[in-house]
């Protein structure tokens, strides 16, 4: 099924994000209107070591709630950095940690029914102790440490509800990169 753009306007824009509003036009030939949030992709990073891995908790202002799931961000300030220098950046800023070894594991749209982001996910591994570099919005982050098993349950438990940490470790699990 094609949708045909017949025109399109800026709605809202600020340092993160653009809305754009389309007239559209349906294959049979119906109009109407699809709002678009257009946000740059971003990196999330899976930090695992000996059975276990390195979570994020922090406040997440939108759904006014703590949640634990994996480092993730997008540097708007260098929109151009590759998604491996983000990643390998987003890790030690958030954790402190320094991957050995960072294992590219594919790209995933976060909501195609709604924003053109996506994301690239990679697995860090070989992991050493650094100094963590927060920004202010992160000021409250709380770095854990949990098994396998721990992080599934803290699914089960409704800790854990970021749906790009829940399709990263999916795509973690069909790729067989966990023992």
């Amino acid at each position: 099924m094609t949708i045909e753009t017949v025109s399109s306007r800026e709605v809202y824009r600020n340092r993160w994000m653009t809305v754009r509003e389309d007239a559209i036009r349906r294959q049979d030939g119906s109009s109407g209107i699809y709002g678009v949030v257009e946000k740059p992709d971003f990196a999330l990073v899976i930090p695992y070591e000996s059975g276990t891995f390195y979570l994020v908790e922090q406040y997440r202002y939108p759904v006014k709630g703590r949640y634990l799931e994996f480092p993730q961000g997008t540097w708007e300030e260098k929109a151009d950095a590759a998604p491996e220098t983000v990643a390998a950046g987003e890790l030690q800023e958030e954790t402190g940690l320094v991957a050995g070894r960072m294992t590219y594991l594919g790209h995933l749209f976060n909501a195609p029914g709604y924003s053109t982001q996506g994301m690239h996910v990679f697995l860090a591994e070989e992991l050493s102790q650094g100094a963590q570099s927060l920004s202010p919005e992160e000021s409250d982050l709380v770095v854990s440490r949990v098994t396998v098993e721990d992080f599934e349950a803290l699914v089960l438990q409704g800790r854990i509800k970021d749906a790009s940490t829940l399709s990263a470790y999916s795509l973690l699990r069909m790729k067989k990169r966990l023992p």
